[in-house]
């Protein structure tokens, strides 16, 4: 089935790489399709929230815009659809820090380990458009914008055999990592042996233990299955790091100031929904993942994980000096929401 989406997705999105070059953007009935893609399921909150936005956009403008939603991966891999709303081919889609973090040096700073204190100070810290205003605007000129972000959570690591407790327990496991040099510097000084791969090939390389774990948010387990292999997953809350919805420049940049006040509108509610329905889709993953697929949740001292990975925020600051004041009002943040919740969010 997955060599079945993969072929319909490479297809796709040639048919639509192939359409905006002919300015094929119509939807036959003289409203322009707004073309969407991700990488979850139909089930998951960014679904749910990118479906709110539809609606809304429709109720506003329907008559003008046809707004189409496409879930996992069906327009490709989140490197595809990046490029794809580069070129216009679709106009938006969610795509991961680490991927943006390609485009833009200033991402790098949301792929820092333990950079926020807790689940509030995360939150605050991406809502202040003083620290995320300049970053989103960072990508510009490679024809694309961030225009809201999706809560990604917590990531944690979980693993197939092994439960990790401490950071010894990581020694000579395969972790798979997102593409970011970030995450795979984070796994070498855990002492774990970095693998990056698409988040599409998981699955499969924990079945066939090419890896022997991964590191993202409790929905991963459900959503995705990656619990019906992996039993242990632990909560050492290494990273709070968000997905992102892109959109592309020249779309955005045509929009009358009317159209776009409806969109910013709807870029609102995708955060407002997806933020919502995280919180639930969260309790409902662990206790299906604890009672029907048999994952142990367990809760190690983080401080020996963030005793290691703290160190890496000077190593960066000192690469990415224009980091540094982002970096020091995240910190204002964290004073103020010095501890939270053991759990969190959403991600790739």
């Amino acid at each position: 089935m997955k060599g079945v989406y993969r072929v319909l997705s490479l297809s796709l999105g040639a048919v639509l790489v192939a359409s905006a070059l002919t300015g094929c953007q119509g939807a036959g009935d003289g409203r322009r399709i707004v073309r969407i893609g991700h990488n979850q399921a139909t089930d998951h909150p960014t679904h749910v929230a990118l479906l709110e936005f539809e609606s809304y956009v429709e109720s506003k403008l329907g008559d003008r815009y046809n707004v189409e939603v496409y879930p996992s991966e069906l327009l490709g891999s989140q490197t595809d659809m990046v490029q794809l709303t580069q070129t216009g081919a679709i106009d938006f889609c969610v795509a991961s820090n680490s991927i943006l973090e390609t485009f833009s040096d200033n991402y790098t700073l949301f792929n820092m380990p333990y950079l926020f204190a807790s689940a509030e100070a995360y939150h605050a810290s991406m809502d202040d458009e003083n620290i995320t205003g300049p970053i989103f605007d960072s990508t510009k000129k490679a024809g694309f914008e961030a225009v809201t972000w999706i809560d990604a959570g917590t990531r944690n690591f979980y693993t197939v055999s092994t439960p990790i407790q401490s950071p010894a327990d990581l020694k000579g496991l395969k972790i798979r990592v997102q593409q970011s040099p970030t995450n795979v510097e984070m796994m070498r000084l855990l002492g774990g042996s970095a693998t990056p791969m698409g988040f599409g090939e998981v699955y499969t390389a924990l079945q066939s233990k090419i890896i022997d774990g991964a590191e993202n948010n409790e929905m991963a387990l459900t959503s995705n299955g990656h619990g019906d292999v992996c039993k242990y997953y632990s909560y050492d809350m290494h990273q709070m790091i968000p997905d992102i919805l892109i959109g592309n420049c020249a779309f955005l940049d045509g929009l009358s100031p009317e159209d776009r006040a409806v969109f910013e509108e709807g870029f609102r509610i995708v955060n407002q929904v997806e933020r919502q329905e995280w919180t639930k889709a969260v309790e409902a993953a662990k206790n299906k993942a604890e009672k029907e697929q048999g994952v142990q949740f367990l809760y190690p001292d983080t401080a020996p994980f963030q005793e290691i990975c703290i160190p890496m925020h000077q190593t960066v600051l000192g690469q990415y000096p224009d980091l540094k004041p982002f970096y020091d009002a995240i910190q204002v943040h964290n004073k103020n929401f010095a501890s939270g919740d053991k759990e969190g969010g959403a991600g790739e």
